[in-house]
Formats: C-alpha cells, sequence, structure tokens
C-alpha cells in the first residue's frame, strides 16, 4: 500500500488501516492509474471528530482572514492547473479541452465568485424592533461528491463552507480520486487550520454510514444518483441533520419549428453527447414541434454520426469514453432497451464504438419515434444518447416535458421570445435555458423534484452553509 493514495485527516496525511485498496481505472486505457488507500468507520470517525475540534475556533476566526486562505488556495490552484487538467482527463475521460476549459476552470470559477458573493452578503443586520439577524456557520459538514464534474462538485461545495466557517469532511468518489488528492494539496499548501478540511478516500460501504449518521455532523451536502440520495437521506433523518441534495436529471429540450431549427437541433445534439453525455442536466429528451420532427431527425442523425471520439489526453474537439466499465455496461444495457421497446435507431447503438479495442468508447447514439414512457425516455442513461419525441402544440411539449420524477434543468429553443419565456415559465425545473444560454457562477444550481433539494453556487451555495439567529432586543439600550 506504500504507494497508494492517502487520506488527509487532522492536517497530516493518513494511510488508513487494513481496508483494502482501490484501483482506480483510466477509461481511455483500461489500465490502474491510481491505487486508493480505503477508509473505515475509524478514519471516517477520526475525520469528524477533527473538525469538530477545528469549528470552534475557525467559525470564530473573522471572516476576512477566512476569505485570505481561500484567495491562497485560488493562488495555489491556479499555479497547479495542469497538474489538474491532466489528472481529471486520466481519471474520468474528460477529452484534454474539455478538461482544461471546462472542468478543471470551474474550480478558480467556484471560488472566486463564492469570495465575490460573500463580499455583497450581509452578514449580520438589524430587523425588527431591535433584533439583530446574524448568519452563523451550520457546523461540521460532510461533502459527498461524484466523478462526473469532479471538480465542480469539490469547489461548489468546499468554497462556500470555508468561507461561512464551518469545518468538513469531504468523500469524494473513489472513481476519481486524483482530482480530490490535488484538491486536498491545495488545500495544504494554502495552509488552512488543521481539521478544517479532511478528506478520506473511500466507498460508499466502506464509510458511509458512519459519515452520514454521525452524531457530531450537522450537516451532509450529497451529489449523485436519487438512488443514493434517498439512502443518505435517511441514515441522516435519525439525528436530524440538514440534508442538501444534488441529484439526476432526465432533462427535456423543446424545440419548436422556426427558422433556426438547424442550429437548435445541433445545438442540442452537441450538449446532449458533451463530456460523454455523463452530466445529471444534460439535455437528453428532445421534445421536437411535429411540423419539424422529421427535419430535425435528419439534421441531428447528422450531427451526432459526425461525432468524433478519441484520446482524452489529446486535444481536440472530440469526446472521451465513459468512465468506468459498470457505466458502459449499463448504457450498453440501455440503449438495447431503446432498440427492443422500438426506437428507430437513428446513429449509434450497441456495441464499443468502431476503431477502439480498448477503453470505455459508447457509439454515440440517437433513437427517434420514442415516446416519454419508453425505459430510455424514463431513465437517466449518463452516455452519449438522445431520444427524440415529437409534440403537437405548447400544452402537449410542456406535459411531456413535466412528465418526469426529475427537475434539474430544461431547455427550450425558438426564435419567438415570447413564446420561449411562457414556455420556461410551465416548466418545472431548477434552471430553464432559452436558445443556447449557459448558467453564470452566481445562479443558484439544483433541482425539483427527485433531482434533489437545496442550491449551489454562489450567494445560495453560501446560504446552504449557515444558519439563521435571531438576537431580539439586540439593539435595546
Amino acid at each position: 500500500m506504500s504507494d497508494s493514495l492517502l487520506s488527509y485527516i487532522a492536517g497530516q496525511w493518513v494511510l488508513p488501516g487494513d481496508n483494502g485498496v482501490h484501483e482506480a481505472v483510466n477509461p481511455a486505457t483500461e489500465q490502474v492509474c491510481a491505487r486508493v488507500a480505503l477508509c473505515g468507520p475509524a478514519e471516517a470517525d477520526a475525520a469528524v471528530r477533527a473538525a469538530r475540534e477545528a469549528f470552534e475556533g475557525w467559525r470564530t476566526t473573522p471572516l476576512d482572514a477566512r476569505m485570505a486562505l481561500v484567495e491562497r488556495l485560488i493562488a495555489v490552484f491556479q499555479r497547479r492547473y495542469d497538474a489538474m487538467v491532466s489528472a481529471i482527463s486520466t481519471e474520468m475521460g474528460a477529452p484534454h479541452d474539455l478538461s482544461h476549459n471546462s472542468q478543471a476552470e470551474c474550480g478558480p470559477g467556484h471560488l472566486t465568485e463564492t469570495l465575490r458573493a460573500a463580499r455583497a452578503m450581509e452578514w449580520e443586520r438589524p430587523i425588527g424592533t431591535g433584533a439583530l439577524l446574524v448568519h452563523e456557520p451550520v457546523g461540521v459538514c460532510v461533502l459527498i461528491t461524484p466523478w462526473n464534474w469532479p471538480i465542480n462538485q469539490l469547489a461548489a461545495k468546499i468554497g462556500p463552507a470555508l468561507v461561512a466557517g464551518c469545518t468538513m469532511v469531504v468523500k469524494p468518489s473513489e472513481m476519481a480520486p486524483l482530482s480530490a488528492q490535488l484538491f486536498a494539496e491545495f488545500v495544504d499548501e494554502a495552509g488552512f487550520p488543521a481539521g478544517v478540511f479532511n478528506l478520506v478516500h473511500g466507498t460508499g460501504a466502506s464509510v458511509g454510514p458512519t459519515l452520514t449518521a454521525h452524531p457530531e455532523v450537522d450537516m451532509i451536502s450529497f451529489t449523485g444518483s436519487t438512488a443514493a440520495g434517498i439512502i443518505v437521506s435517511k441514515s441522516a433523518a435519525d439525528t436530524v441533520k440538514r440534508v442538501s441534495l444534488e441529484l439526476g436529471g432526465k432533462s427535456p429540450n423543446l424545440v419548436f419549428d422556426d427558422d433556426a431549427l438547424e442550429a437548435a437541433v445541433t445545438r442540442g445534439v452537441l450538449h446532449c453527447f458533451n463530456n460523454t453525455g455523463q452530466s445529471c442536466n444534460a439535455p437528453t429528451r428532445m421534445l421536437v414541434e411535429a411540423s419539424a420532427y422529421a427535419r430535425a431527425v435528419e439534421i441531428a442523425g447528422r450531427v451526432g454520426a459526425a461525432a468524433v471520439l478519441g484520446d482524452p489526453a489529446r486535444p481536440g474537439a472530440h469526446l472521451g469514453p465513459v468512465s468506468s466499465k459498470a457505466q458502459f455496461d449499463k448504457i450498453q444495457r440501455l440503449i438495447q432497451a431503446g432498440i427492443d421497446e422500438g426506437a428507430q435507431l437513428v446513429c449509434g447503438g450497441p456495441g464499443r464504438a468502431d476503431g477502439f479495442d480498448r477503453g470505455y468508447y459508447v457509439r454515440p447514439t440517437i433513437f427517434a419515434g420514442v415516446h416519454n414512457d419508453m425505459t430510455v425516455a424514463r431513465e437517466e442513461i449518463f452516455g452519449p444518447v438522445l431520444v427524440m419525441i415529437p409534440f403537437a402544440d405548447e400544452a402537449e411539449a410542456v406535459r411531456i416535458a413535466n412528465d418526469t420524477p426529475y427537475g434539474l434543468a430544461a431547455y427550450v429553443q425558438s426564435q419567438d421570445m415570447d413564446r420561449a419565456r411562457r414556455i420556461a415559465r410551465q416548466i418545472r425545473a431548477g434552471s430553464v435555458h432559452l436558445n443556447g444560454t449557459g448558467q453564470d457562477y452566481c445562479s443558484p444550481f439544483g433541482g425539483f423534484k427527485q433531482s434533489g433539494n437545496g442550491r449551489e453556487w454562489g450567494e445560495w451555495g453560501l446560504h446552504d452553509f449557515v444558519e439563521l439567529k435571531v438576537i431580539n432586543g439586540y439593539g435595546a439600550a
């Protein structure tokens, strides 16, 4: 185990006890890229207790001093930026350009926005007749992050928790250990007090129950599947912890018949395939006005067939592999389910992508002739798979869009802005994007229904990690 990645507890790099080793696999080569010494209940408990011991000192550290340390963290991140780019591409297969321009960039992006939001926030203010409203840190937080946008989720949780005055135990996905290890190194180099930030490598089974049920933990912020989020919530319920969840999605993309059809459909396909389809807010259901449906299918098929896959270590506008064999096998099962249920295969299909004898490369796949009750329209596939569904009018478009247990994101494509705005207000989702617009770091990110609760990013990320206290009579003479 001497070459295994270590955990970081109470300001020290820790080699856990004999809990086994997880071998992380580079999905492009199918070769081991990191060995992770797994933590167990003892290490998870030690990390929580280190965070509890550090909490009083950190919460009473002046806000300006906490923010200054986050600024140092950003500086370390920027200096070691290329190492983070390489780590993300290696561990989960994001192509170099995506890793450089989007994946790794989320780190300094979120941290910088958190600082801006903190400077603008009223941490204390008088209300009513002599009362003082105070924002205080929620306490010891467990932050559980996924593999698909690893630094996005680490920075979106760690930044506001640090600034708010919380201490934390971070449990990253064992499938994305390299980026998490680097982030921990950045925190260590920035000089945060021991115990404020702790990182435990482990699996859900090895450390999850200890962390989520621990009586010294005040809050859990979890990003992952809806099924796992339910388990986390149940585990936390006995101690009445605050639980913030960012879960799955099956986001609709409503395309209307107007002059911009070519651009709208092309944009929708490329967005669906971005990050090889492994984004919780990917527009995976393209709903197309019936009068434009045949043309849209032709455009989508052409764009999908032109998608290029390649080595994630190489620069260029190509797709990478999906993250793991388990992910590859799940996607294959769902593609086959689409075929078995009668969907029309426009491009792609089952099997390893042509030209690759190793690596978890999925053939970019588009289905037409889909109705919203099919498995491929209901389940979150988390791969480069798009389904196309026709609708007759606005009412049916909205009905199909909302006919899902999820509500993370939605997309509307129409040159009639009155219609686009009208539709956006009717869709039950945490964010709606009109005509290809993105989302700024200052915007709240999160979903309705089984896509979770709470909001991350910007000032809303800060609010997730604070409690409100009212001191009545504070202004009395």
